[in-house]
């Protein structure tokens, strides 16, 4: 069974809750968006992290720790029937996402995750801003399932403009592996 223990929901809900009455100047670029967690009743559009399928050919993300791109995708296959690689994170590993534009209009992200390697086990995920590390979630998994939507809290930086953000995937214990990164451009163009 999936858990999910997130630090600054209330603030990541409110800022969900502004973020439309958010002035639209100096927005981020148009994203294609899917709706890639219908299956899970979520009706959200999301539009892929680059790189966060992990196929080849498409951005690369910084590893550490033993952290890999492998064969082996997720079994739901929401990036596309084709897709057949995931990022694989054993203890102490780290990753980090290329860059992206998010604003006060990108609410939340979500992906697929996995643990292999013991209840005890855990996966922080941050958001990287102006150098800066800022936690937004610490999961806990079993078997391959969709996290929850994980708000992004730290928009409220981007209230004035938008910010140039990665997100950073640090395993605590067990054997991780993620696939299908995705944020929710709430504004959709």
């Amino acid at each position: 069974m999936l858990k999910l223990v997130m630090r600054g929901v209330l603030a990541g809900l409110a800022l969900s809750i502004l973020a439309p009455a958010v002035a639209r100047a100096g927005q981020c670029p148009a994203q294609p968006v899917a709706q890639r967690f219908l299956p899970w009743a979520d009706p959200a559009w999301y539009a892929a992290l680059p790189g966060g399928g992990f196929e080849p050919s498409t951005p690369a993300w910084t590893l550490a720790g033993g952290a890999a791109a492998v064969e082996g995708n997720e079994p739901f296959y929401i990036g596309g029937a084709g897709d057949h690689r995931s990022l694989r994170l054993p203890a102490g590993a780290g990753a980090t996402s290329p860059a992206i534009c998010l604003g006060a209009d990108h609410p939340t992200l979500r992906l697929l995750v996995s643990n292999s390697g013991g209840a005890l086990g855990s996966l922080t995920v941050s958001a990287v801003v102006g150098g800066r590390s800022l936690p937004i979630a610490t999961l806990t998994a079993g078997e391959w399932a969709p996290t929850a939507p994980l708000p992004v809290a730290l928009n409220v930086l981007a209230l004035a403009s938008p910010q140039s953000v990665a997100f950073r995937f640090d395993a605590m214990g067990g054997g991780w592996a993620i696939d299908d990164v995705y944020i929710d451009p709430y504004g959709k163009g």
